[in-house]
């Protein structure tokens, strides 16, 4: 016989909450385990870069559709059997990509992983709301907030530290054992709802598949939009046109139906539609400083895997540190203020980042890092309990999707603006750099007499010396000029940040509401 959540103790409670987020952790974890080792995967299924990518681009697509997809999954098949499915199609999924003989399996099997993985991400959130209510949410809450930050900030080193030690295989690999765990424990221990079968009969079929067409096409078009010159591309083209077209339709479904896949009427709600922006803004900084930071040390310090993923180490450190602060001033202090606070923290973050030269490393980034991992705990944790916690049991399962989803999407979105203004902005420093390189330049000058002859003592020949010469110098202006269009990107988030601070004390207070029953649907 089942045990309802009421009647559980507060430390099995704890012990299946624990599970769920060991499977949460995995599955966000692998969005980013494998950016800082993307070469290797490459050199080991003798893939170009281009077609490497989309070991990553798969994974989000397939995670993004699936995600909003989950509430109405979990009605259908209980949370416990859906978070149990999930659990093991990603162990499998793993072992497969473990196991991927070329690019194209290995795609196929991330697409796959993705997707069968992706459901455990909402799942957790709207699982600890019935489990815990008061101070319990509060900290099961931070607990959320504090993983769904730290995941993808300590992807690329735990992913460099396995490649540079092992091998890329196991980036794959690890995920055997916590997932077979969680895919056994989780049957045993979580019983929070029913199955409803019923719920097949009647579902939002043409719904599903238009947000998987508007998701899927959307998230190609942001993921390859930087690196194919956006609208001058004929397939990015096409998926752009494609995503809005189905949007459209899938608003307009949304709705219209009596009974739509995703709650788009939550948004009525002020909290939960502000808590939605302020989840997509949040996603929007963590994906894309990740994004950056990495991109930055390899780039323009040549730094190897295992090297990023220690540089930007110092992040998970202090977003850790931050959490028994938080949950001691979330008991004492309007989360609304916590979440202003976070987003100040993190605004300030961006302004310690935009003084940036060519030979940041791990020391000149530790501050930054330090404020932006603290801000990450005080930032996720009060949205997750300001946006849901007000909503009523029957729409948290739907609602929740959307929630995470905007998350996902922000980071996409940050993404790509970062990688259009990283290639549009590159020429555009360089060409004023180039400006101030000429006869009248006395640096300038020096260097390259200097490297000339350096050249030139070495070959013997003074024509290949001026032209080694000039090569240094195209060189060092490229990479200043990359490093500045680095500032750009930071001074971008920036300015995000600061306008959704501005707009938190537009947050109303949330209160404990009603325990969920055992049965809710």
């Amino acid at each position: 016989m089942s045990t309802a959540p009421h009647e559980m103790s507060t430390g099995a409670k704890i012990f299946a909450f624990g599970t769920m987020a060991v499977g949460f952790f995995i599955a966000l974890l692998d969005i980013q385990i494998v950016s800082a080792s993307l070469r290797d995967i490459g050199g080991g299924l003798s893939a170009g870069t281009d077609e490497v990518a989309w070991v990553q681009t798969s994974y989000l697509i397939a995670e993004i559709i699936v995600i909003p997809l989950s509430g109405w999954l979990s009605r259908v098949m209980s949370t416990r059997w859906l978070f149990c499915v999930s659990a093991a199609g990603f162990t499998v999924t793993s072992l497969m990509c473990g196991w991927a003989w070329d690019i194209n399996s290995m795609i196929a099997f991330r697409a796959l992983q993705g997707f069968l993985g992706g459901s455990m991400i909402p799942t957790v959130f709207t699982t600890s709301f019935f489990f815990f209510k008061g101070h319990q949410r509060v900290i099961s809450a931070a607990v959320i907030g504090s993983l769904a930050s730290l995941a993808p900030t300590l992807g690329p080193t735990v992913g460099g530290w396995i490649t540079d030690n092992y091998s890329w295989h196991w980036l794959f690999f690890i995920n055997l054992v916590p997932g077979l765990f969680v895919a056994v424990v989780v049957p045993i221990l979580v019983h929070v709802d029913r199955p409803n079968p019923e719920l097949l009969k009647g579902a939002d079929y043409l719904g599903m598949g238009l947000m998987a067409l508007f998701l899927g096409c959307l998230e190609y078009t942001l993921e390859e939009g930087p690196r194919w010159n956006w609208f001058s591309d004929d397939t990015i083209r096409a998926t752009a046109w494609v995503a809005g077209l189905a949007g459209i339709a899938f608003l307009w479904r949304s709705l219209t139906f009596a009974r739509p896949i995703v709650d788009l009427r939550a948004l009525k709600s002020r909290n939960f539609s502000l808590g939605c922006l302020f989840s997509f803004v949040a996603g929007l900084g963590i994906f894309s400083v990740i994004y950056l930071t990495p991109l930055f040390l390899g780039r323009v310090r040549d730094f190897s895997a295992l090297q990023i993923g220690l540089a930007v180490f110092s992040t998970g450190i202090f977003q850790v540190c931050a959490i028994p602060l938080y949950t001691f001033l979330a008991r004492r202090v309007d989360l609304r203020w916590l979440l202003m606070l976070g987003f100040a923290i993190f605004t300030l973050s961006m302004v310690l980042f935009l003084p940036i030269t060519h030979d940041w490393g791990w020391r000149e980034l530790l501050w930054p890092q330090a404020l932006r991992g603290f801000s990450q705990q005080f930032m996720v944790a009060p949205t997750v309990t300001l946006t849901l916690g007000g909503l009523p049991p029957e729409r948290l399962k739907l609602a929740s999707g959307l929630f995470n989803l905007m998350r996902n999407l922000g980071g996409a979105i940050g993404i790509a603006v970062c990688g259009t203004i990283l290639n549009d902005r590159t020429n555009l420093h360089f060409q004023r750099l180039a400006e101030h390189l000429n006869s009248g330049n006395a640096a300038m000058a020096g260097l390259l007499q200097r490297a000339a002859a350096s050249q030139t003592a070495a070959t013997g020949d003074p024509v290949h010396g001026h032209a080694a010469a000039m090569k240094v110098l195209w060189s060092l202006t490229m990479r200043e000029a990359q490093t500045l269009t680095y500032a750009d990107a930071f001074l971008a988030i920036l300015v995000c940040f600061a306008g959704v601070t501005l707009l938190v004390p537009l947050l109303r207070k949330v209160g404990a509401p009603a325990q969920p029953s055992a049965d809710a649907h």
